[in-house]
């Protein structure tokens, strides 16, 4: 009864750990037409499920570390292994990866997306006739706002009406800067829109590289958490194959609970770095005109 009680403790826990990981990713919510009603489609919506490969690569790894959970919980009599095994295996990738800002993505496609403009000004077009004409071109990371953004040129909007809406849609103080620049080439001519767009895209060059600069020292303290990590574990697993009778003590029912609060303790400073790592919002500069 005691075994069968541990085990299902065990379940509700690691139910726990991917369901917390899960919550901790951030991703755009998108609102779907219809809900399927699937038991695939509930498990997809609770843990936030990544479409295509991603999904399916990540759901292999959830059952291959509560298998090797219960695995090493079956021949080692740690229960507690149960909980500890997902936490580490789906929680330590995610929290030793350094939070990429999403602003650095966007400007560096908006960079490309401005020298596309300004090479197409140079045969001779308006603004309005280069961002149709990018729309075959546009970066990855901006493709579905300047797909609308044409759209909206094509209905007859106003090109600066139409330049506010598409820095609303990319939400960021950055590329706030580069669309209003953008508004104001559109008030000119071709020859002054090219030097215009050329100049902005030399200052945006100049913000990634700072950028970047930047980036590179946050992400240092994180270098030396994974050797840390690495190596803990790499010494922790040598010890365990090697000499098991270290850790004698955490097969008792209070050493299990020992080690699953340092697990915890130390998964949760991981998530506390994190979180001081990552950027603060910032306000932006195009706000309130779009409508």
């Amino acid at each position: 009864m005691t075994a069968l009680v541990a085990v299902l403790a065990g379940l509700l826990g690691s139910a726990g750990v991917v369901a917390l990981v899960a919550g901790l990713r951030r991703r755009p919510v998108v609102e779907a037409v219809r809900r399927p009603s699937s038991l695939a489609a509930r498990w997809a919506r609770v843990t936030r499920r990544p479409p295509g490969p991603a999904g399916r690569r990540r759901d292999l790894l959830v059952l291959g570390s509560v298998l090797g959970g219960f695995a090493l919980a079956a021949l080692s009599g740690w229960v507690a292994a149960v909980i500890v095994v997902p936490g580490l295996v789906l929680g330590l990738p995610y929290l030793l990866r350094a939070p990429r800002p999403r602003d650095v993505a966007l400007l560096e496609a908006m960079d490309r997306w401005v020298r596309t403009l300004a090479s197409t000004l140079a045969t001779g077009r308006s603004v309005t006739d280069a961002i149709r004409v990018s729309r075959r071109t546009a970066p990855a990371a901006i493709a579905e706002e300047v797909e609308v953004l044409v759209l909206r040129l094509n209905s007859r909007w106003e090109t600066r009406r139409a330049l506010q809406r598409f820095a609303d849609a990319l939400d960021s103080p950055d590329t706030d800067a580069v669309v209003a620049a953008l508004m104001l080439a559109a008030g000119r001519g071709a020859a002054g829109a090219s030097t215009t767009l050329h100049a902005l895209a030399e200052s945006i060059q100049a913000q990634l590289r700072a950028r970047r600069v930047i980036e590179v020292e946050r992400s240092k303290p994180y270098v030396v958490v994974r050797q840390v990590t690495v190596i803990t574990l790499v010494t922790l697993g040598g010890l365990f194959l090697l000499r098991p009778e270290f850790f004698a003590g955490y097969r008792t029912p209070v050493g299990q609970v020992v080690l699953a609060v340092l697990v915890t303790v130390y998964l949760g400073s991981l998530l506390l770095m994190r979180r001081k790592a990552r950027q603060p919002d910032r306000p932006r500069i195009l706000v309130g005109s779009g409508s």
